[in-house]
């Protein structure tokens, strides 16, 4: 497979055990995966958080790394799986990517919450390869959404470009 046709998949989970999983689940799925063990890493990687300290190289790691779908852990010390959640849906740049919460809590308003909150998604662990497989089309509509905006800004260049 081609690496320019891979989906990059962030996996945030403060538990080695369960980010090994499901980093291992992603990648046989022919993903690949970026995994990372809380919230703030996350952020960091996407380029939301410390802005005061990041340099021109740290910048242009934040370009190379583009996210197609981001599954975390619900209940992590410091910034929860949720506080994670509202972050990304609060930030413009990084709305529209499809986030997936992981828990090994049955707790329906917890699960509702974070449904109503903007998660494509909410999945009892352990994660499971059926599982993954309910990805894949939040990450083909996550890929024709940034496509649709591509092409909508393309075709409102060339317009511009016929009136003069």
């Amino acid at each position: 497979m081609a690496v320019d046709t891979q989906f990059h998949v962030l996996a945030v989970d403060d538990s080695i055990v369960d980010r090994k999983l499901i980093e291992r689940l992603l990648t046989t799925s022919s993903f690949h995966v970026t995994a990372v063990d809380s919230g703030t890493k996350a952020l960091e990687l996407l380029g939301l958080q410390g802005n005061e300290t990041r340099d021109s190289h740290h910048h242009d790691h934040h370009q190379d790394a583009e996210v197609n779908l981001i599954i975390t852990d619900y209940c992590m010390p410091g910034m929860t799986g949720y506080d994670l959640l509202r972050k990304i849906k609060e930030s413009e740049s990084l709305k529209d990517i499809p986030v997936v919460i992981m828990s090994s809590e049955n707790i329906p308003a917890r699960i509702n919450r974070c449904l109503e909150e903007g998660a494509e998604e909410f999945f009892l662990k352990p994660v499971r390869l059926s599982d993954v497989d309910k990805l894949k089309p939040h990450l083909i509509r996550s890929k024709s959404k940034v496509q649709y905006s591509l092409d909508n800004k393309i075709s409102s260049y060339e317009i511009h470009d016929e009136v003069f």
